[in-house]
């Protein structure tokens, strides 16, 4: 009966606990996807590009990385439908930012202007935060 108590513990943790995996997966399918998205798109602003604010109403237009800078929604939303979030993923949170920086070992770096560093904050229900970051570089331009 001892040894029943104790599975019978850990049965009933793992059982409490088990929608936290699936959670903190959820978020960082939603950080990389956003990840990804992001670096999908030019490195600057094309001639008569997108020049607005990085708001959810506005990401459809967005054409370059730069557009997302500053992003930031309460909810995740679709990129044709900003006017409601996704309902699955009302209550998790995005941040981006964009910003200049260099890659590589001194003496051999990618110059500031022409890498950037992008920083994806996605904030699951659990207050979790997953922070995903990537570089993209102005290569072919």
């Amino acid at each position: 009966s001892v040894a029943l108590t104790g599975v019978l513990s850990v049965m009933n943790y793992t059982t409490l606990h088990s929608a936290d995996p699936l959670i903190r997966k959820q978020t960082i399918v939603v950080a990389e996807s956003f990840l990804e998205e992001i670096t999908q798109h030019n490195f600057s602003n094309p001639g008569g590009g997108f020049s607005g604010p990085a708001t959810p109403a506005n990401r459809a237009l967005f054409d370059d990385i730069g557009d997302y800078n500053g992003y930031a929604s309460s909810g995740i939303f679709a990129i044709d439908n900003p006017s409601a979030p996704i309902p699955e993923l009302a209550k998790y949170n995005a941040v981006v930012s964009v910003a200049d920086t260099t890659l590589g070992p001194a003496g051999a770096q990618i110059p500031a202007g022409s890498v950037k560093l992008i920083t994806v904050t996605i904030t699951g229900p659990d207050s979790v935060p997953v922070v995903l970051s990537g570089h993209r570089s102005a290569y072919g331009s």
